[in-house]
């Protein structure tokens, strides 16, 4: 199948003001582009474009007084396959783990595990380890944690979602890698576009899109706290520990969203994309 994926966003800034993107895809999905990811800057700015220490492309850029528009918009190919469910995938002892997997067991900015460690170990300790236990885990956190886009904010933590009980995609995705990472399960923090693609369409905004993976049986497998369920035609931007290296912008100084929206869609063969 195909997929029409972009966005428009606008910042406002009262000073030149250094801006750090995360808005393309992640490299491992670049092979499937249809049409250039042409990131387009109104004014026109001096972009430069580096991956980081997890692979994931970054884009520096000054942002200039007043208000700067970013857009792009794309079409790539995809499977059309939800994904891959794999019950007898085992879990990894620790000291058998890679070493490039390790840092993904460890605690970070928005996921405390030496807060939720004993919570943890007294709800999944019981539970088969591997696949049952993310999945008695994922479970346990779309019941926790009600969702509601009112709910936002960008300072919540993995522990302040576990007791609040309420929040947006991140904050499920927090949570379930918390949690396995307290079980000694390697999860690490993924965000991208995910449309209603094979399900029901709702009403609210589009928005990027919040998951988390797993590493299992020396594999990497996709979870998602907030849906739970094997979703069709994810197009991954980046991963990290959690939020912190995945954030769609990092100011360094004032600026403030000036304008805000994602699309993503399944394009028919009689759509063409825009030339």
């Amino acid at each position: 199948m195909l997929i029409r994926a972009g966005y428009d966003i606008a910042f406002n800034a009262p000073n030149p003001t250094p801006l750090l993107l995360m808005l393309s895809i992640h490299p491992e999905r670049e092979p499937d582009l249809q049409s250039p990811q042409q990131m387009m800057f109104d004014p026109p700015v001096p972009a430069h474009h580096y991956r980081d220490v997890f692979g994931n492309v970054c884009t520096r850029v000054v942002a200039p007084p007043g208000l700067l528009r970013i857009t792009n918009e794309f079409t790539i190919a995809d499977s059309g396959q939800p994904d891959l469910y794999a019950p007898d995938a085992e879990q990894s002892l620790v000291e058998n783990l890679p070493d490039d997997v390790l840092v993904y067991l460890l605690g970070s900015r928005y996921c405390e595990t030496d807060r939720l460690s004993d919570t943890a170990w007294s709800l999944f300790g019981h539970v088969t380890p591997g696949w049952s236990r993310v999945q008695a885990i994922v479970d346990y956190v779309q019941d926790r944690i009600s969702f509601g886009y009112e709910h936002a904010r960008p300072t919540r933590t993995a522990y302040e979602g576990f007791m609040e009980r309420r929040g947006v995609c991140r904050d499920f995705a927090h949570l379930a890698v918390t949690l396995c990472r307290c079980m000694n399960i390697p999860a690490r923090y993924c965000t991208g576009y995910l449309g209603d693609i094979g399900v029901p369409a709702v009403d609210d905004p589009m928005d990027f899109s919040a998951w988390f993976d797993v590493y299992l049986g020396g594999a990497w497998y996709v979870f998602d706290a907030r849906h739970n369920k094997p979703r069709i035609g994810r197009v991954l931007m980046a991963r990290g520990r959690d939020a912190t290296d995945v954030a769609i912008s990092t100011a360094f100084g004032t600026a403030w969203l000036a304008g805000f929206e994602v699309i993503t869609y399944e394009q028919m063969a009689s759509s063409p994309a825009p030339a």
